[in-house]
């Protein structure tokens, strides 16, 4: 799916004008497949970095993603790359010369986060570094001083959300653990507003409202009229080692400056994200009674 061959970027729109070229990294989770969509609908061109793993990870992406051979639809392409290798973050940034970067690539994983501690801050950390220097060092080769970089922060404070189509492993926190749950399609807007502006500065992105994870399971098993204590195990090894118990976030300086905020409730989001757990279910049912997939190995 990936390509690792130079090529030409920002092609031109209908109107003969340079398309901006947009640059993610995460690009394959859920923000990053948020932002995607969001950008091409704005008419961009959207390149992605992806790792190379022995399986594909791209499930966010397929429904977007054309074959790149197909240069005059595809306006989506992925590419191999690495936050832990400085080299391919530079040759891609010099191929790709993007007008904006979005890094949200992480070992996002809180759980996997405290068992490779080393690599995680690699990733992070480091990682972010690396990429900052590839962007600089381009600017000072070519001097296309106009591109615009973002930097995702932690999930106290621009990622406390949840997408519609989130991972198995959205929820790792105390039952009555409080969190600001907001959903991702709202967040990605904020990013893009971010780096419009003619400053740089920091942000924080949230609902100002704050929920337990107890008040999730309500909304969720409620919404198909189940009682969530009569489905739900739980299961400290999921759990946070420092757990936190209660996460809100002050959006005001984004309201305000930005004239940014959240259009999806938390009770509209939890629907959501049933719903698309139902469709997901209902898909696997045709595999598993094809034969296709052994319904025991499914969560």
């Amino acid at each position: 799916m990936a390509t690792n061959r130079s090529e030409s970027t920002g092609d031109s729109d209908s109107n003969g004008d340079r398309r901006k070229v947009a640059l993610i990294t995460g690009i394959t989770g859920q923000d990053g497949s948020y932002l995607t969509e969001f950008l091409l609908n704005k008419g961009y061109e959207v390149h992605g970095l992806i790792r190379r793993s022995s399986n594909f990870n791209t499930q966010r992406v397929n429904h977007i993603y054309i074959d790149p051979h197909n240069v005059h639809k595809a306006r989506m392409k992925l590419h191999y790359a690495d936050l832990t290798d400085a080299s391919s973050l530079r040759r891609w940034i010099d191929t790709i010369q993007p007008d904006e970067v979005y890094n949200l690539a992480a070992q996002s994983h809180v759980a996997v986060s405290f068992e490779i501690p080393d690599y995680t801050a690699d990733v992070v950390a480091t990682g972010a570094l690396r990429l900052l220097e590839a962007v600089r060092s381009h600017i000072s080769a070519t001097g296309r001083s106009h591109i615009r970089y973002y930097q995702a922060g932690s999930s106290g404070d621009v990622r406390i959300h949840s997408a519609a189509a989130g991972g198995d492993d959205a929820v790792s926190s105390e039952i009555s653990a409080s969190r600001d749950w907001g959903f991702a399609g709202d967040y990605v807007e904020a990013m893009w507003m971010m780096l419009q502006q003619d400053k740089p500065d920091d942000y924080v992105v949230a609902t100002e409202e704050s929920h337990t994870v107890e008040e999730f399971l309500e909304v969720a098993f409620g919404y198909v009229g189940l009682n969530w204590s009569d489905h739900v195990v739980i299961d400290r090894r999921y759990f946070r080692p420092a757990e936190v118990d209660n996460l809100k976030g002050d959006s005001s300086k984004a309201r305000k400056v930005l004239g940014w905020k959240p259009k999806v409730g938390f009770k509209e989001l939890v629907k959501r994200m049933v719903d698309e757990d139902v469709e997901l279910a209902k898909r696997e049912k045709v595999l598993v009674d094809a034969g296709y997939m052994d319904a025991q190995q499914q969560p």
